[in-house]
């Protein structure tokens, strides 16, 4: 499966250590989100409409309320760089 140049960086930044964590309202409606590298930067390259393909690849995933994180298939999915660590 192909997946687009945005989605690949999210997910090699994910791979790396990166986090998502989701921003809602009062009721409890997504209303945003924040994308942090493994250094706890914030980074701006990750929209809500490509969280929804990502969480519908089934390439991120959270557990117990905790931020977004790669799954293994996200990590299939995803391209090697150089600069991986």
């Amino acid at each position: 499966m192909d997946i687009s140049r945005d989605e690949q960086r999210v997910l090699h930044a994910l791979a790396q250590g990166g986090r998502i964590a989701l921003l809602k309202d009062s009721a409890g409606k997504v209303t945003g989100l924040e994308f942090f590298n493994r250094d706890g930067w914030l980074m701006s390259n990750c929209s809500l409409v490509l969280f929804r393909k990502l969480k519908a690849k089934k390439a991120i995933k959270s557990s117990g309320g905790q931020p977004y994180r790669i799954t293994k298939r996200g990590l299939e999915l995803v391209r090697s760089e150089y600069d991986n660590r």
